[in-house]
C-alpha cells in the first residue's frame, strides 16, 4: 500500500516531484468548496435531519433520483459508513450499471432504494430518493409496501434464500399479483403461469406447484425474475443475479432480464463487479469505491476514456482476449479503508499512483472538460502525459522495492 505521508518527500525525478508539479501546473479549487456540491453532510448523528422538500429543479425527467444518499451501520466501535453521500439518477426505461469491488456500498445502495435495510443496526444517516418525485425515505412502512414488487422490482444475489421455501412457486407469484393488480385467484393463476413461460421455466403448468428446492440455481434465478416483473414494474434493480451460476446459465439470465426490459421499457439497476457483463447490458455506469462514487459516464465512454485511477485500475485487471499477453496480470495493491474511521479526502488515495496531498482534501463529483455527461471525482487530468509519467515512475519505484524485498529473502533462506 502507498504511504500517503511519503507523497512530497519522494523519491521523484526531480522534473516530476509534487513540488515542481504543483508549480507548474496549480490544482484550482472550485467555487463551490473542496467538498463539491455536496455541501456538509446531513444525518441524524449530530447533522442536520434529513431534508423532506423536493428539489428546487424539475425531476420529471427522472425516475429515479438518488442525492447525497448516507447509510451507516452501528456497531460497537462506532458507525460504518457503507454508503457515503452517492448522487445518481435514472431516467425511464434508462439501464445503469453500479460496479466495485466487494464492499464498497452497491448492495447496500440497492437495499436502500427499496427500503430493506434493517434499522437498526442500519440507519438512514442522510440524503434524499426520489422516486417519480417523492421522497421514499418519507414514506411511512405502509407506504414502501405499495412500492416493493408493485412499482420497484428487485433480483436478489441468492433466489434460494429469498424464495419461501414452504410455499409453491406459483403462490409466491400469485401474491404480488393480488396485492398490488387486485386479481382474482384464478386470473393471478394464469398470469403466474404465463410469467413462467416467458421467462423459460419449462412445463410451466406443472412447474406451478414445485417448491424452490426442486428447481435448479438457474431456473431458481428465473421464478425470481418473474416475482420481480409480475407487476410490470417501472423500476427493476438486479442485485449481482448471476453470482453463483455457470458461465452458459449467465448468460441465460443476463439475456432474458436485457429482453424484458427492452420489451417492456422497464428501467435498470445492474449491481455487479463483472465488467464483461456490463459492456454488453448497461447504458451507463457508475463506480463506487469505499461508499462512494468514484466516477459515472457512458458505457462506451468508461471502456475507451476511464479518468479516475480506481476505474484504469478495474480495466487494467481485467485480462484480454483481443491482445496478446504483455506480462502479469495488473492488481490494485493494497486495501479499501476502514470504513469506520474513513479518510477526509479521497478513499483511493493511499492506493493511487497518481496521489498528492491536495489528495487529502476531498475531490467533487464534477464533469470532465469537454463532456458534461462524463463525471469523476479526482483532482488530477489523468490523460495528461506528465500526470501518467508521474504514476508510472511511482509504480516502477515500488515494484523495484518489492523486488528487492523477495530477492532479499530468498538469500536469506538460501543461505540458511
Amino acid at each position: 500500500m502507498i504511504n500517503p505521508d511519503a507523497l512530497e518527500a519522494g523519491p521523484y525525478p526531480n522534473d516530476l516531484s509534487p513540488e515542481n508539479v504543483s508549480a507548474r501546473e496549480p490544482i484550482r479549487v472550485p467555487e463551490h468548496g473542496v467538498l463539491g456540491r455536496m455541501g456538509q453532510a446531513p444525518g441524524r448523528m449530530g447533522a442536520s435531519p434529513i431534508p423532506t422538500s423536493k428539489k428546487e429543479k424539475t425531476l420529471s425527467d427522472y425516475l429515479l433520483d438518488v442525492q447525497d444518499l448516507k447509510i451507516y451501520f452501528k456497531v460497537k466501535a462506532g458507525h460504518v459508513h457503507a454508503v457515503d453521500g452517492v448522487n445518481f439518477a435514472v431516467k425511464p426505461g434508462e439501464k445503469i450499471a453500479i460496479v466495485g469491488e466487494s464492499g464498497c456500498g452497491k448492495s447496500v445502495t440497492a437495499l436502500s432504494i427499496m427500503r430493506l435495510v434493517a434499522q437498526p443496526p442500519g440507519e438512514y444517516a442522510g440524503g434524499n430518493i426520489y422516486f417519480e418525485e417523492d421522497d421514499l425515505l418519507t414514506y411511512s412502512e405502509r407506504e414502501m409496501q405499495k412500492i416493493r414488487g408493485g412499482r420497484i422490482g428487485m433480483i436478489f444475489q441468492d433466489p434460494l434464500t429469498c424464495l419461501n421455501p414452504t410455499m409453491t412457486i406459483g403462490k409466491q407469484i400469485m401474491e404480488g399479483l393480488q396485492i398490488h393488480l387486485k386479481l382474482s385467484k384464478d386470473d393471478a393463476r394464469q398470469r403466474a403461469i404465463a410469467l413462467l413461460e416467458q421467462v423459460g421455466i419449462p412445463a410451466p403448468v406443472e412447474r406451478f406447484n414445485s417448491y424452490p428446492h426442486q428447481f435448479s440455481g438457474g431456473m431458481r434465478q428465473r421464478v425470481m425474475i418473474a416475482v420481480a416483473l409480475a407487476c410490470n414494474p417501472k423500476l427493476l434493480i438486479a442485485d449481482e443475479p448471476t453470482t453463483a451460476l455457470d458461465v452458459t446459465v449467465q448468460a441465460q439470465i443476463l439475456e432474458l432480464i436485457n429482453g424484458v426490459c427492452a420489451e417492456f421499457g422497464t428501467a435498470l439497476i445492474l449491481i455487479t463487479h463483472d465488467l464483461g457483463v456490463v459492456a454488453g447490458m448497461a447504458d451507463r455506469v457508475i463506480v463506487m469505491y469505499a461508499g462512494e462514487v468514484m466516477e459515472e459516464a457512458t458505457t462506451d465512454e468508461i471502456f475507451s476514456n476511464p479518468r479516475h485511477p480506481y476505474t484504469i485500475g478495474l480495466l487494467a485487471s481485467v485480462s484480454r482476449l483481443d491482445e496478446a499477453r504483455q506480462g502479469e496480470l495488473r492488481t490494485i495493491e493494497g486495501a479499501p479503508p476502514d470504513l469506520l474511521q474513513p479518510p477526509s479526502g479521497c478513499p483511493f488515495m493511499a492506493r493511487c499512483y497518481f496521489a498528492r496531498s491536495i489528495c487529502r482534501q476531498k475531490p467533487p463529483l464534477d464533469p470532465i472538460s469537454g463532456n458534461s455527461a462524463h463525471r469523476k471525482a479526482c483532482w488530477f487530468d489523468t490523460t495528461d502525459p506528465k500526470e501518467r509519467a508521474y504514476a508510472d515512475r511511482r509504480l516502477q519505484a515500488r515494484q523495484a522495492a518489492q523486488k528487492a524485498a523477495v530477492s532479499e529473502v530468498t538469500n536469506i533462506l538460501q543461505g540458511e
